[in-house]
């Protein structure tokens, strides 16, 4: 442990707490021998192993002192790089920021950070005024025209997590990438710029000078959202919504209301904006036992669908009411509603004949299906919706994530509300009709095959069990999947089928099942997406098909998970 290396973060640290914070872990590993004086070391170590590492991703990290975590001295330190970067690309003019933030812990104080300095480096600062969705930043960014936009925030990341996230637009990006987060080479220029940041002390930090915002950009917001239901389409529907504790409720709620959507019951419990989460292990509305507050009320108000949006509600999940399901409600898996989200895009795009619908590597192939159907483009892209959103001539992009990209003039990323409208107005307009959401799928089957799909993952503790897992892969792949032959392994870390490099492996099988492997981009985790297709002679085998490839799907598991070793 380098202790006067400790000692000059501690020194220019603009943060009295996180400052404090380190010298007393420092205080503790001189004490001694002893268990916590080790504890001590050891922590010290783990926060001064390297800096947080700036990417396509922006920064994402755990909260606290020391160049590996997230605090106000790495935050001022980020934007002062990032606010040069800009100004190289501008040839001197000063750079346009809009800057958003959710409700975690530190999120208003990063927020006010990089609008310091941003002003202090002369450039032009607007701050959202209150904690809000990552969707109204990224719309903001092209609303206003801005040079970049910086939304804090961790999405559905555990609680200790807050992250930093960087949209480009204006005068630097202008083709069809302007609005949407940054990707490579601007992620490399921007760390460096970042690395070359000299003493904190040199930066400017003016205590004013920015523009807060008033509320109209989220009401110009909410009204775009609304207005994606045509006037008079929506129908009598009974939703059950949670924003799970984040800062998606009111905006999502006024956009459902204002689209025609009236009846819509919010769960008491997690409808307030809490950096704690209380209710939830993970505020993510994919982890078990995230939506059972609002299944409980569902049940009890009989409601039609319930919607959740993740914390800073880029994300969307839905459910539907299902009498053999444990409780009587399921939860629609990102590929179900995407393929759902997907239809409805494709018929509006076909009265033109013009639009191409995206998804990325590791969604099902059915919205490909769907495209060709009605004469469209369909796009395979990374995963991301840095990729996905970037798409020229984009009309609706999805991931399996619970991401879906519904109004991409509008919000070039996921944007969970706009999706939770749409999704609504496809709900009511089967509740019409007497019908449902599966009804929906089952038309889908039907027409182009079934097409199941199901997340093998495997969270690990040392993260050095990935690459390893992944070389194994590489060097002793499946040879079968479900009993058949794998015919095809395509390693996407070479480029392929027309993508950039990517770290992850596909192996596809004779009978067409797929299986995708990759490590996330976010979390510790080795991550699977299965699928299998069936095609579907007649709607009275529907039942026994989708048990069939469920059953495959269970074995792929197995073997995949078996053949990993985690």
């Amino acid at each position: 442990m380098d202790v006067e290396a400790v000692r000059r973060w501690i020194a220019e640290d603009p943060d009295p707490r996180t400052a404090d914070e380190l010298a007393t872990l420092l205080e503790r590993a001189a004490a001694g021998d002893g268990s916590a004086s080790a504890e001590a070391r050891a922590e010290l170590e783990d926060r001064f192993s390297g800096p947080l590492v700036f990417g396509t991703a922006g920064l994402r990290g755990a909260l606290g002192g020391g160049p590996n975590r997230m605090n106000r001295a790495v935050v001022i330190r980020t934007t002062a790089g990032l606010t040069g970067w800009l100004a190289d690309r501008l040839a001197g003019a000063a750079p346009r920021v809009v800057i958003g933030y959710d409700a975690r812990h530190g999120s208003a104080q990063f927020a006010r950070d990089v609008a310091a300095v941003v002003t202090g480096a002369g450039g032009e600062a607007m701050l959202l005024p209150e904690p809000g969705p990552t969707p109204v930043l990224a719309y903001a960014v092209r609303a206003l025209d801005t040079d970049a936009g910086v939304m804090v925030t961790a999405s559905h990341n555990p609680r200790e997590d807050i992250g930093y996230k960087v949209y480009l637009g204006g005068r630097v990006v202008t083709d069809s990438g302007q609005g949407a987060q940054l990707v490579s080479p601007a992620d490399a220029e921007i760390a460096a710029r970042i690395d070359a940041v000299g003493s904190l002390s040199d930066v400017p930090l003016p205590a004013d000078g920015w523009e807060v915002l008033d509320r109209s950009l989220t009401e110009e917001y909410i009204a775009r959202v609304a207005a994606l239901v045509p006037h008079g389409y929506a129908r009598s529907l009974r939703i059950v919504y949670t924003p799970l504790h984040g800062v998606g409720g009111g905006v999502a709620v006024a956009a459902l209301e204002r689209a025609g959507f009236g009846d819509v019951h919010v769960v008491a419990e997690q409808a307030e904006p809490d950096p704690d989460f209380p209710t939830v292990a993970f505020p993510n509305p994919e982890e078990p036992g995230a939506l059972d507050l609002a299944f409980r009320l569902a049940r009890r108000v009989d409601a039609d669908l319930v919607i959740a949006n993740d914390p800073d509600a880029d994300r969307c999940s839905v459910a539907v009411p299902d009498h053999d399901a444990l409780g009587g409600w399921r939860q629609l898996t990102g590929d179900e509603v995407g393929a759902l989200l997907g239809k409805q895009a494709a018929i509006s795009a076909a009265v033109t004949g013009r639009g191409v619908l995206a998804s990325s590597v590791v969604s099902s192939r059915l919205l490909a299906r769907i495209a060709e159907s009605h004469g469209l483009e369909h796009r395979t892209t990374l995963t991301g919706f840095k990729w996905i959103s970037r798409v020229p001539g984009l009309v609706f992009g999805y991931e399996e994530a619970l991401g879906y990209c519904v109004d991409p003039e509008a919000v070039r990323d996921k944007d969970g509300i706009s999706a939770a409208v749409r999704v609504a107005l496809a709900a009511s307009q089967l509740v019409d009709q007497g019908r449902t959401l599966t009804d929906a799928l089952d038309d889908l089957a039907l027409q182009y095959g079934l097409h199941a799909t199901a997340p093998l993952t495997l969270r690990v503790s040392d993260l050095s069990l990935i690459p390893q897992a992944m070389e194994r892969l590489r060097t002793a792949g499946p040879a079968t999947l479900a009993g058949s032959p794998v015919v095809r392994t395509v390693d996407l870390a070479e480029g392929a089928d027309g993508l950039p490099p990517t770290e992850g492996l596909v192996f596809l099988t004779a009978r067409g099942d797929r299986a995708v492997v990759r490590p996330s981009g976010t979390e510790p985790k080795l991550k699977c997406y299965l699928e299998v297709i069936e095609e579907v002679p007649e709607r009275d085998l529907l039942y026994t098909t989708r048990r069939a490839a469920e059953e495959r799907l269970d074995r792929m598991k197995r073997e995949l998970g078996s053949l990993i070793g985690l």
